[in-house]
């Protein structure tokens, strides 16, 4: 499987045979990261009122796309383009500075080339018990690791220590393109791990395997696209 970060929440996951998903393409004028000039067979937002991570019209082609927020809502399972999705709700910070009330979103997972995938969408609260359940199991965890404006690192690293997901790959942190007052740089995160835990791609893409998975938790940091 190839594993693409364009920036912000937004990743390109392919299959061995060609089949693609976009996650949560966001506005480029927004969050400062390039436009997304990929096609997909699927597109996953987590919510359809939040311009960083529901721009599923920004992406060249025709996918299908899957609201994750909308799947959650409708009992949690979903399907397009073949692709099985589970979602659960969870909602954005309570004390977001741009929103007057919390907005709700969709966590997110599913499975490609044998491995299971779990998306964090855009959620700010501690999780609950139930959240963090619904991250048993997972190989690879797309995490929210900035901290400000969303989960904070602490109840972050609580379900981590929780499901301990195999390889996690952080994302939605301060860069140098991406630099909202508040949100950390991922030294924040990495801080949480022991030095030989925590590898650096240096790439946008990297490509995985499910016998190249750790036995215990690793975190790999990528580039992103430029």
């Amino acid at each position: 499987m190839k594993i693409t970060w364009f920036g912000h929440a937004a990743f390109k996951l392919e299959d061995a045979g060609g089949f693609s998903v976009i996650t949560d393409p966001y506005t480029p004028e927004g969050v400062g990261y390039a436009p997304i000039r990929e096609t997909a067979d699927v597109v996953l937002i987590s919510s359809d009122d939040d311009s960083a991570h529901c721009r599923h019209d920004l992406i060249p082609g025709d996918p299908k796309v899957l609201n994750a927020l909308t799947i959650a809502q409708a009992g949690g399972a979903g399907e397009a383009g073949g692709l099985a999705v589970q979602a659960i709700e969870a909602a954005e910070w309570d004390h977001h500075p741009e929103h007057a009330v919390p907005g709700q979103n969709g966590m997110y997972r599913f499975d490609l080339d044998g491995i299971r995938i779990a998306h964090m969408g855009d959620v700010g609260n501690p999780l609950t018990e139930a959240q963090q359940d619904f991250f048993q199991e997972t190989d690879v965890l797309l995490a929210l690791a900035g901290g400000y404006l969303t989960i904070e690192l602490p109840d972050l690293m609580e379900m981590i220590h929780r499901v301990k997901p195999r390889l996690i790959i952080p994302m939605h942190f301060r860069t140098l393109t991406y630099k909202p007052r508040n949100t950390m740089w991922i030294e924040s995160f990495l801080a949480h791990f022991r030095d030989d835990a925590v590898d650096f791609a240096s790439a946008h893409t990297i490509e995985l395997s499910k016998g190249d998975l750790p036995d215990q938790t690793r975190v790999m940091v990528m580039d992103y696209m430029r």
